[in-house]
């Protein structure tokens, strides 16, 4: 009944803060760089208007409009100089989350190698090899115990049984090479061609 009634574990955000801040400059950088395309298509509207009034010979308004318009070009560069500040900060950021990570795996390396050096210390290791250094030496000496034991006889033996392969090699027949002629067929007589005798037409 306990299973029923007991309350969830939320699920763990894999989400940092460091995360929740790149996300929030890269927002920000977004709204900077509308606000910069705003001002551009400003100011372009405003520089044409004001060719129209002078050309209308209305000089005090399009000297108005050009203040306005360089009131703007410096909100532009203001705008710049924050989005030049906030890909500085973003890319800091992002670079730090990777060097967290590298910590965090040499961090956990570390911790390996603590583990495996507790396990195997020296005096351990020099013992490991110094025992597989005596196990090759007793297989050395026994394949040398072996290999002695045969005696004079044997050995002559051996030689014997080696010279008889040798000659039942030397007797063993050739193979002929050469090619086998074709026999040549038997001079048959030709069978004569039979007669056909002629029809005898009867009399009615």
């Amino acid at each position: 009944m306990g299973g029923f009634f007991s309350k969830s574990k939320k699920p763990v955000s894999r989400i940092t803060p460091q995360d929740k801040a790149v996300l929030e400059l890269k927002q920000q950088r977004d709204k900077l760089k509308q606000y910069q395309k705003k001002i551009e298509i400003n100011l372009e509207r405003d520089r044409q208007l004001a060719k129209k009034l002078l050309a209308q010979d209305k000089r005090d308004k399009a000297k108005s409009l050009l203040k306005k318009k360089k009131y703007q070009e410096q909100l532009l560069l203001n705008a710049d100089i924050q989005l030049e500040k906030i890909e500085q900060l973003t890319h800091d950021l992002e670079f730090t989350q990777i060097e967290i990570q590298v910590l965090d795996g040499l961090k956990t390396g570390n911790e390996a190698l603590k583990k495996v050096h507790a396990i195997l210390n020296i005096d351990e290791i020099e013992k490991i090899l110094d025992e597989t250094k005596e196990g090759i030496e007793k297989q050395r000496e026994i394949d040398e115990l072996i290999s002695g034991q045969l005696t004079e006889e044997d050995n002559e033996a051996i030689e014997a049984e080696l010279e008889d392969m040798l000659d039942v090699k030397d007797q063993l027949p050739e193979v002929p090479m050469d090619e086998i002629p074709e026999t040549e067929k038997e001079d048959i007589p030709e069978r004569p061609e039979r007669v056909k005798a002629p029809k005898i037409a009867l009399e009615a």
